[in-house]
């Protein structure tokens, strides 16, 4: 045992430090089974002081550390990738091999820490504290999953803004590093928009903890929001104080059958000009529900079979919702629940895309948001592209957001050229390379395709003033310096 796993050992106790590959494997490889690391053990703290010595020992040993939520992620962001292949593609002045996804290794690199690097897995940090309902706001660790906080929040009488599919598995700390979004994005936000503050550790192990929960506080920067969305790469978050809200019920779901994107797009327009309270708004395409069908054997969910689908949850009271729906004609054939057994049957036709995408295949994800004006002529030229890899495309996302999630079937693994094509295609067309996934490493060097160099240079900034040696997740967003 070296000096350094002997010394981890000592702070988290030996169950805790995991280094048999087929134990560690769950932890290196992501959920997709597209990405694959290596470590040089995985660490299992139990609360904020123990990953504090932690960093601690890995900054005096000068060895990168990977932190790690519930691994629900699909850029690559919280597993340490030796390299992530990929295509590349050309920007002025640098060759394509330097701007593609590939070549991102995650140590040995300068200002990134020597050797494999180490894994801490957060799962174990999972403070939940009692909900103050006054404030409504509640204070949980970076390990408790997004369905444990909703369900502590539901027994208060409140509800937490962030839910998503992979709510099961997905963490607190995991969905702030990535400033996760979900089905709910369109009444709450973000994640950033829950967030009142937050525990961190920093890369030479000090600790830095923001959690009274006072909303008017105006003391500088907000450390909180910086952190959100940073991917792990300027500290570790252990816990956070969260917002929560008070809930308004739905009074129902429906599930319309339309021709395309732009016909779904102008409908959730129609009905939420409409209705005063629209509290999701999902689109999915006819590939994806025969692909959901074929996996889950469930029946059609509308008499006629159509090209795309809109669902949408509606809040307010059933008679008010119905009387103004009811001028609508298109919704004449569209499926509506009212109860919470038949809410729950329609919307699994959404929500089992994932599993059901993953059962076909190991897919390309591709994360993507757009305004809601740009959506038709970027799905109609992404036909044409992914004809050109010969790929089955199955797209699905948060349409209030202008969100779309890509989901590319064919291609290898290995093979990027599709991902480089469809995210030069998306800056294109005036959208952004990740809606909320976060950048990882899989598009790190193609970061400049959504942020100006002034912008990646002021990231750059803050990243070496918190972590100078580049230790914590290097690789990740940012990518390599150069």
């Amino acid at each position: 045992m070296d000096d350094l796993l002997a010394e981890l050992t000592a702070v988290v106790g030996g169950a805790n430090v995991l280094t048999d590959p087929d134990v560690t494997g769950g932890y290196t490889t992501d959920w997709t089974r597209r990405f694959r690391g290596q470590a040089r053990c995985v660490i299992r703290p139990a609360d904020t002081g123990e990953v504090s010595a932690v960093m601690r020992a890995c900054a005096l040993a000068g060895v990168p550390v990977v932190p790690q939520g519930g691994n629900t992620g699909l850029v690559g962001g919280g597993i340490p990738i030796a390299g992530i292949p990929a295509a590349g593609i050309p920007v002025a002045g640098i060759p394509a091999a330097a701007t593609s996804m590939a070549g991102h290794p995650a140590a040995a690199r300068p200002g990134g820490g020597t050797g494999l690097p180490v894994l801490i897995s957060l799962r174990r940090l999972r403070r939940l504290d009692p909900v103050d309902t006054v404030a409504a706001q509640v204070t949980a660790g970076a390990g408790v999953s997004i369905a444990e906080l909703r369900a502590h929040a539901a027994r208060a009488g409140l509800a937490y803004g962030v839910d998503l599919a992979a709510r099961d598995s997905a963490t607190v700390g995991g969905t702030i590093a990535t400033n996760a979004g979900g089905i709910q994005t369109i009444s709450y936000g973000h994640t950033r928009a829950q967030l009142v503050g937050v525990e961190a550790v920093l890369a030479d192990g000090a600790v830095i903890s923001r959690l009274g929960g006072i909303s008017s506080d105006n003391t500088g920067y907000d450390l909180a929001q910086l952190l959100a969305g940073s991917e792990g790469t300027l500290a570790i978050i252990t816990a956070a104080r969260l917002r929560l809200w008070r809930p308004e019920p739905v009074a129902l779901t429906l599930l319309a059958g339309l021709p395309d994107v732009a016909a779904a797009a102008a409908l959730f327009a129609q009905i939420r000009a409409l209705v005063p309270g629209v509290r999701a708004a999902e689109y999915f395409e006819a590939a994806g529900l025969a692909l959901v069908r074929t996996h889950t054997g469930l029946p059609a969910p509308l008499p006629a079979e159509h090209p795309a689908y809109l669902q949408i949850d509606i809040t307010g009271t059933d008679d008010a919702v119905a009387e103004r729906l009811a001028e609508l004609p298109v919704l004449a054939g569209a499926a509506v629940a009212v109860d919470g057994t038949a809410r729950s049957a329609l919307w699994a036709y959404r929500e089992r895309h994932t599993e059901s995408i993953s059962a076909a295949g190991i897919p390309h994800k591709l994360d993507l948001a757009f305004p809601l004006t740009k959506l038709a002529g970027f799905r109609h030229a992404l036909t044409q592209v992914l004809a050109e890899f010969a790929a089955t495309g199955i797209i699905f996302g948060h349409i209030g957001a202008g969100n779309l999630h890509v989901n590319v079937l064919g291609p290898g693994p290995d093979d990027g050229a599709v991902d480089d094509a469809v995210l030069a295609l998306a800056a294109a067309h005036g959208g952004t390379i990740s809606a909320e996934h976060g950048i990882g490493r899989v598009k790190a060097a193609l970061l400049h395709l959504s942020r100006a160099p002034a912008e990646i240079a002021a990231m750059r900034a803050v990243k070496s003033a918190l972590d100078p040696a580049g230790l914590l997740n290097p690789g990740v967003l940012l990518g390599p310096a150069r």
